[in-house]
């Protein structure tokens, strides 16, 4: 809602709020059924008084607009089509609910809604911030499009051939050997995902992964009532040994493994637990899916090869992207896989939306062939470092007795566990208040409430500072208040 009262207007507060909820009605967009913000929340975001906002919802009551009570909320239950005809309008919200797509967790659906509030801090998003997105750098390259034209019509269906030739000679550097034939374009990693989850397994599989991992927190497998059977992890990563007993025991389908500054913790793989991995998976027959987006976000040394680097039995679908290193905007990730596979999504993927944005792939595939993409990353890793030592300085700062972490060595994330008995839905509530957004670690596996994933990617240094000591402040007095009730 971007409308506001208008306070110098001589009609009443709580008219003008009447009067912008009959005018969402009318229109349907807030149709029968809908259950409207609560009156808190309408107050905070008009910056009225709450007992303003009651007179207008209790007016709407009397007119048989709205319909009240103290558990379910209020919701429309009439409006002006309805008094014309004979028949009541569809009630929209029972289609919602019918809707096979699961929802977000509420605590997700509340970050992405609190992610776009002006004045929030960030401390867990999951992309660079726009201070470290090369605008300018882009805007050049689109000025010089005279030169080297790009269409703006459809792409073939497994992308543009001269991006995944590019694509091809740059997975090269990394080990992995594939040919444009064997690359899909895709609108980011996430869909990725989502066009394996619905054109490679069957309704009712499992598929193993870490424990806590990014892909509880997402819904495109378990939509299509695939189960995600959680494996334990140790400082290196998923625990190898683990993955003949899991598969045989919930006949597991695939392996989704980030092993490269995993998401949410940080935690690198080692090349001795790589081994181990491609082994177990080999001997069970096990495909992979190696999801390699923080792969170029190394600080000190680079990481091990790609799973993909040493997969002589073609078991690991490999998935690249650039939004976590050049911008999440262009929507633009890859993946490598054998070639009945990639023509099987790809497939899909014409169905779904025939192709991701050609103007996006020309883009990327510019900054890949005039080395330019090298070169930014040598920038972006070098800045990382700089935000992953303020952030660690502060966490030893303020956090220290409540907390305990262990320092990446690439990536986005310092996964923190916090010490002390803090309920963390009260924790993420307050934060939120004084304009701190959390990613609690509940998200990632609802047995790790007590850690908060925090991103030095996003916020600038002085917010995190804010940031950070706000919640240390927080997290004491939840701890000091909960003594006092013993």
């Amino acid at each position: 809602m971007d409308w506001k009262p208008d306070l110098s207007s001589e009609t009443p507060l709580y008219q003008q709020i009447k009067e912008f909820i009959i005018h969402k009605i009318s229109l349907g967009e807030w149709a029968v059924g809908t259950k409207i913000p609560s009156q808190r929340a309408l107050a905070e975001h008009f910056g009225v008084n709450r007992s303003t906002v009651v007179t207008a919802i209790s007016d709407l009551i009397a007119d048989g607009l709205l319909e009240g009570n103290t558990k379910g909320g209020t919701r429309v239950i009439n409006n002006s089509w309805n008094l014309l005809t004979a028949s009541p309008p569809p009630d929209w919200s029972s289609y919602v609910q019918a809707g096979a797509h699961y929802p977000n967790q509420p605590t997700i659906q509340h970050i992405n809604r609190a992610e776009f509030q002006e004045g929030i801090i960030r401390l867990g998003t999951g992309e660079l911030s726009p201070d470290l997105l090369p605008s300018e750098q882009m805007k050049e390259i689109f000025a010089e499009s005279s030169t080297n034209s790009f269409l703006l019509g459809y792409e073939e269906p497994k992308g543009n051939l001269y991006l995944r030739k590019q694509l091809a000679a740059y997975l090269q550097g990394i080990g992995v050997n594939t040919s444009p034939s064997n690359i899909l374009i895709v609108s980011g990693a996430l869909q990725a995902l989502q066009l394996i989850s619905i054109g490679l397994l069957p309704r009712d599989s499992s598929i193993l992964l870490e424990k806590p991992s990014y892909l509880y927190s997402v819904h495109v497998f378990q939509s299509n009532r695939i189960k995600l059977v959680g494996l334990p992890m140790d400082e290196d990563g998923v625990l190898a040994n683990q993955i003949g007993r899991y598969k045989k025991g919930y006949n597991a389908s695939l392996l989704y493994t980030i092993p490269t500054f995993h998401n949410p913790t940080g935690t690198l793989m080692p090349e001795s637990r790589r081994q181990a991995l491609m082994n177990a998976c080999a001997d069970e027959g096990l495909p992979i899916i190696e999801d390699d987006a923080y792969r170029e976000l190394w600080f000190d040394e680079p990481p091990p090869l790609p799973l993909k680097a040493r997969d002589p039995h073609a078991l690991v679908l490999y998935l690249g992207t650039l939004s976590k290193t050049l911008s999440p905007g262009l929507r633009i990730g890859w993946v490598v896989a054998p070639e009945p596979v990639i023509d099987r999504l790809a497939d899909i993927k014409m169905q779904n939306d025939y192709g991701s944005s050609s103007v996006s792939q020309w883009a990327a595939a510019e900054w890949l062939g005039r080395g330019l993409y090298q070169k930014h990353l040598v920038t972006i890793r070098a800045q990382l470092i700089l935000r992953r030592d303020s952030t660690v300085q502060l966490l030893q700062t303020y956090f220290a007795g409540i907390a305990s972490w262990s320092v990446p060595t690439g990536g986005f994330y310092i996964w923190v566990q916090l010490t002390v008995d803090v309920p963390m839905q009260i924790l993420f509530e307050r934060a939120l208040k004084e304009g701190v957004l959390l990613n609690p670690g509940s998200i990632y596996n609802r047995h790790t409430g007590n850690y908060l994933r925090i991103s030095y990617a996003y916020a600038k240094l002085h917010e995190l500072e804010w940031g950070l000591k706000c919640v240390a402040i927080l997290i004491r007095d939840l701890v000091d208040k909960k003594r006092l009730e013993r």
